[in-house]
């Protein structure tokens, strides 16, 4: 069963996946790094340095930085790989679920004066601002455990990528002297990410707003702080007001599926000249808005027309199913109803099938970018003109057939799903 108040996408931050990019490919493993006290130490005291090269108050640092330990749990965390691809089902029935619906209803609700001013200043409806809350942290349920200035003093020292935390480490004491701030109260997701919103250090400093007027800026304790940074936050990554996500459609007998992808751009009047209908069977409006046309289950699952807010929140996450369920599960919480075409269940993939399809469709010279196991837009877009080639649905999924035709075995559960389907 699963539990609806544990936390779903908590560090799948804009930041952490703008820096981060995908996961390390699926033939990859790196080892996990064995660093001694002595070297952790010379790495914390070269950090230090670099915090009073940037003037952060020595005091702050010192506090923050004393008697701090290497945290092989974090480590473990950033090295671990899935061993399969989630189901775009399994990923959105868990997220857009009838508590989470229910409960942001009731924030929706319960903040109703701050939502409404917040709409009115950056021009971002409060439903929006209710579900990232709920998909980032379960409304402030579970915002981490985690010790932020240890999580980034670990992955600073690590070499993997260690640019990058230690700004964000340098951030975090920043941060720490400018709220005023104990360390030891600083806590969230193992890679940094903080309070309500799961903001990054640096997000943290440049778009958190002090939301309550009281003159400091407290994401953990504080729902005006963090749903004002959060509308901020979205403002500033383009958010055009008076415009929606984009929309569940209907597709005509017949459609050109190979005219699906985030890749391929038209105006609504456009798409609905090929086909595309609103869920009620009606045309969709005459406007020259730009959309895509996404399939994240393929032709058997729901069909989503998607405008330029879309592309909004996967700024904020880059994840089509992260951006979708967003978009949904704001549309539940305004009040809206189920999808018309709810996804069927479906397999998992393992990482391995999905980089020998990469390679395969790489080798007949299909471009699907760097194989890496991981089924991104280039990688639909690879399928898509390899499914065109072979007179098959175009819709740029993998499915059973697309493996086969590639001669690539799929474990036993995938295969008997499909055939199930």
């Amino acid at each position: 069963m699963l539990k609806t108040r544990q936390p779903l996408h908590l560090v799948h931050v804009f930041f952490l996946l703008l820096c981060f990019g995908q996961p390390a490919s699926a033939t990859e493993q790196a080892p996990l790094p064995q660093l001694t006290p002595e070297a952790f130490d010379r790495c914390i005291n070269q950090l230090k340095q670099k915090a009073n090269t940037a003037a952060i108050n020595r005091q702050v640092v010192d506090q923050a930085l004393k008697n701090i330990t290497f945290d092989h749990k974090v480590i473990e965390y950033d090295r671990r790989q899935p061993e399969f691809s989630e189901s775009f089902a399994s990923y959105f029935n868990k997220r857009v679920n009838q508590w989470r619906v229910d409960r942001g209803r009731a924030m929706l609700k319960e903040h109703q004066q701050l939502l409404a001013k917040l709409q009115q200043q950056y021009g971002v409806p409060a439903h929006y601002l209710v579900s990232f809350w709920g998909l980032e942290t379960n409304f402030g349920a579970y915002k981490g455990k985690m010790s932020i200035i240890r999580s980034l003093a670990t992955l600073a020292c690590d070499q993997r990528r260690s640019g990058f935390f230690t700004e964000e480490l340098l951030k975090a004491l920043r941060l720490a002297e400018r709220e005023k701030l104990a360390p030891e109260t600083m806590v969230g997701s193992w890679a940094g990410a903080m309070g309500h919103t799961q903001f990054m250090p640096s997000a943290y400093l440049q778009y958190a707003v002090d939301g309550d007027g009281d003159g400091k800026i407290d994401l953990w304790q504080s729902i005006p702080d963090a749903l004002t940074s959060a509308a901020n936050f979205l403002s500033n990554l383009g958010w055009k007001g008076g415009f929606r996500w984009g929309r569940e459609v209907r597709l005509s007998d017949g459609f050109a599926y190979f005219n699906s992808g985030i890749d391929k751009s038209h105006s609504v009047k456009q798409w609905r000249d090929k086909g595309v209908m609103l869920t009620s069977g009606k045309p969709l409006p005459d406007s020259d808005i730009s959309a895509s046309l996404l399939l994240p289950a393929g032709h058997k699952g729901p069909a989503f027309l998607v405008y330029d807010n879309f592309h909004v929140i996967m700024r904020w996450n880059r994840s089509q199913f992260y951006a979708i369920a967003v978009g949904r599960l704001a549309e539940r919480i305004a009040g809206a109803g189920k999808l018309h075409q709810p996804p069927e269940p479906a397999p998992n993939l393992k990482l391995t099938e999905l980089l020998k399809l990469q390679q395969a469709l790489s080798k007949l010279g299909f471009d699907v970018g760097k194989p890496d196991g991981i089924m991104g837009p280039a990688t639909a877009k690879g399928i898509r003109d390899f499914q065109k080639t072979r007179n098959m649905v175009a819709d740029g999924f993998p499915h059973t057939d697309v493996f086969a035709a590639l001669g690539i075995e799929l474990h036993r559960a995938a295969q008997n799903k499909e055939k199930a389907l």
